[in-house]
């Protein structure tokens, strides 16, 4: 029903914004990790959103982007996981480090998320794990880190960061861990693979 909202951040609560477009008020619920990315209150945004509708309950849903919003749909699709569920494993693990865990089977770091055990984690891996590439999470993550960057360092920056992860899971380490310690590293667009991957594995130590 709703594609996107657009319109002035009225509101921040510790699970939901409120978007006053054409005189109301849409209370949506979001990440935590959304909510840190957030501009100020009575700024212009533009949410992707997903309305969900069951019983007695009607909830919008929101993210930034529509890749986003995709895998929100796509562990709403994971049988036993409903809307806060999904949420909830959404706050806990960005969508970025969520594909990775998914595509290298990382049952661990999806089982942060609350109330998600291990054989939950597994069945989220096998349902989801033929719908994500993992050639489109390198893409996409690379779009997200380098925007905002000239488009004539973009490629190699990229190339490079994502030599190196691929080069630590080479090593043993699961996409995750190793995406995680790549993105830590510090001055990465200054360096080439071979040092990225020197002070990633300090990350991983």
């Amino acid at each position: 029903m709703f594609s996107y909202i657009k319109g002035e951040l009225a509101e921040v609560s510790a699970d939901s914004i409120v978007v006053e477009a054409g005189g109301i008020g849409y209370g949506i619920a979001v990440p935590g990790v959304l909510l840190d990315s957030l501009p100020p209150i009575g700024t212009q945004v533009k949410v992707y959103t997903h309305l969900y509708v069951k019983d007695d309950l009607v909830a919008l849903y929101g993210f930034f982007t529509k890749e986003d919003l995709r895998i929100f749909r796509l562990l709403l699709g994971v049988s036993g996981i409903g809307p806060k569920g999904a949420l909830g494993i959404l706050s806990a693990i960005p969508p970025d480090e969520l594909r990775f865990a998914v595509l290298s089977g990382d049952v661990k770091s999806i089982s942060r998320a609350p109330g998600i055990g291990s054989k939950t984690a597994q069945r989220l891996i096998i349902e989801l794990k033929d719908k994500l590439d993992i050639q489109e999470a390198f893409e996409i993550q690379a779009a997200k880190e380098a925007a905002g960057t000239a488009s004539g360092r973009k490629g190699s920056d990229e190339d490079q960061r994502s030599e190196a992860v691929q080069a630590l899971a080479a090593l043993g380490y699961s996409l995750s861990d190793a995406t995680r310690a790549v993105r830590k590293v510090e001055k990465a667009k200054e360096m080439s693979a071979e040092e990225i991957i020197k002070e990633a594995l300090k990350n991983l130590l």
